[in-house]
């Protein structure tokens, strides 16, 4: 540790030593910030600033963090910030008083307060609140990163989220915008007949989907139990057992990497019609995510990272085989053994895993030379049965299912498909994904009985659709990484390394 670092982390522990004996005088005074209960408002920034005709010469409360101050003998200003933007503060001694003045001076950064007072213009313009009275609601003991350097350091950003709102309130707009396309999502939904439900986070098997499960143990059943990987498997009960249009929104968990595009826990809609298939979904996908764009961005056209983007309905359709033809030359129209197929993957440098079969190198291909090309949004349908052990068979082709994934930016945004609803078919399915577990897939599915028992009651021809919410909510509000729309993204802890300083 140089010199340099050494005199800063002192200055910075002096700094916040003066915070705390600061706070240790208020509270010999009688005047402890955090025994502050209640503290009533009556506006905000932002409505004052937008209706200054309105509260000119009007008396406010208002509260917020101080996030500027500027002390000039007896008076002053400060820049206090609430939820919704910053307004200016006037503070003069011979209005709140000699006593309220001398602790207002004493107040910093960081801090947070009530005001009451009468809403101004100043000589200059700015639309400003005269006080009459400060009052301390909450003392900061740390210091605003801004004050030194700014937080700019990503993963801090992260860790630190709510410092990174703070200092960076344009962050906020980010999850305000979430917030409006998630309502967006629900009313579609509930205006067309669906029905919100919850299912089980905890699950005693690991299906639904194909991905590594995070495991625990649940000590009185002593067994282990998955965080759950999907909510298919039981939203599909409730089609059995009688309700006609299900969805359930919430947190999904997959033990797997880490990137720009995924979190171990991330947002996931998926919604179930009967008598409905994946054309159906289709309609759905496309229309919803539309409804979305508009209602949070104003637009069906949004921009990403300087590329536009149109969720305009009709979006392209193309079959997986096509993709695969057009993008990698290969036509699989004349290649119908699983030999021919693992040849051609030998000859496009595909890895080829223990028992590969033909539609897994087709679904292969579409992985390296397909998926980059698709930045408009498009549905790729017809997914081969070996990848798509919940999907119903196509009538005219067997060996696809009636499926389909729809990508916007290269990336895949949703997944849905006519349920299979064939029990046999369907106990098989598993039985092949049993075989692939045994062969070393971590991400197979297992078996589930009780599943196959609610087919065998009988499940009505359905659809099914799941949406990616977070890889949304990334396009919609041009954000890099999915942490820009994650509050508290999954971070890896800092070791503490605090008493190991060099010598």
């Amino acid at each position: 540790m140089n010199n340099d670092q050494i005199n800063t982390q002192e200055e910075l522990s002096e700094v916040l030593q003066v915070r705390r004996d600061k706070l240790s005088k208020l509270q010999e005074m009688g005047k402890d910030p955090f025994k502050v209960g209640r503290y009533d408002r009556t506006t905000n920034s932002l409505e004052i600033k937008d209706n200054f005709e309105k509260f000119e010469g009007q008396n406010v409360k208002i509260a917020g963090r101080i996030m500027n101050k500027r002390i000039q003998g007896k008076a002053g200003f400060i820049d206090i910030q609430d939820q919704q933007g910053k307004i200016q503060c006037y503070v003069r001694q011979d209005r709140i008083g000699e006593e309220s003045y001398s602790l207002f001076s004493t107040y910093d950064i960081g801090d947070i307060i009530g005001v009451s007072g009468e809403v101004f213009k100043t000589k200059k313009e700015e639309i400003s609140v005269k006080a009459n009275e400060v009052i301390l609601l909450t003392k900061s003991l740390q210091i605003l990163p801004e004050k030194y350097h700014g937080l700019k350091d990503q993963d801090l950003r992260y860790r630190q989220r709510y410092v990174d709102l703070i200092v960076n309130p344009e962050v906020k707009e980010a999850f305000i915008t979430r917030n409006k396309a998630l309502k967006a999502l629900r009313s579609y939904l509930d205006e067309r007949g669906f029905l919100e439900v919850e299912t089980p986070i905890l699950n005693t098997i690991a299906g639904g989907a194909n991905a590594r499960p995070f495991i625990t143990h649940h000590n009185t059943l002593d067994i282990p139990m998955y965080m759950r990987i999907a909510n298919e498997l039981y939203l599909k009960r409730l089609i059995v057992g009688g309700f006609d249009k299900v969805y359930e929104m919430g947190r999904m968990f997959r033990n797997e990497g880490m990137s720009i595009k995924h979190n171990p826990e991330y947002t996931a809609i998926e919604l179930y019609q009967a008598y409905a298939d994946y054309t159906d979904m289709m309609e759905i996908t496309e229309n919803v995510i539309a409804h979305m764009a508009k209602e949070a961005t104003g637009s069906t056209k949004i921009n990403y990272q300087g590329t536009e983007i149109d969720f305009t309905p009709p979006w392209r359709r193309m079959t997986m085989e096509d993709c695969v033809k057009e993008y990698a030359g290969v036509d699989f129209s004349n290649i119908n053994t699983d030999e021919e197929a693992l040849e051609v993957a030998k000859e496009k440098g595909i890895e080829i895993t223990p028992g590969m079969r033909r539609g897994e190198v087709i679904n292969a291909l579409f992985e390296e030379f397909g998926e980059e090309n698709l930045i408009q949004p498009t549905f790729i349908t017809h997914h081969p049965v070996e990848v798509s052990p919940l999907a119903k068979r196509n009538n005219e082709d067997p060996r696809r299912t009636d499926r389909f994934e729809a990508f916007a930016n290269r990336w895949e945004l949703a997944n849905a498909f006519s349920e299979l609803n064939d029990p046999i078919d369907q106990k098989e399915r598993f039985l092949d994904q049993v075989r692939k577990k045994e062969l070393g897939d971590d991400e197979a599915c297992d078996m589930d009985e009780d599943f196959i028992n609610a087919l065998e009651v009988g499940l009505p021809p359905t659809g099914g659709l799941g949406i990616g919410i977070d890889r949304v909510m990334m396009l919609l509000t041009n954000s890099p990484s999915i942490r820009d729309v994650i509050l508290f993204p999954t971070m890896k802890p800092i070791e503490n390394n605090q008493n190991n300083n060099e010598e």
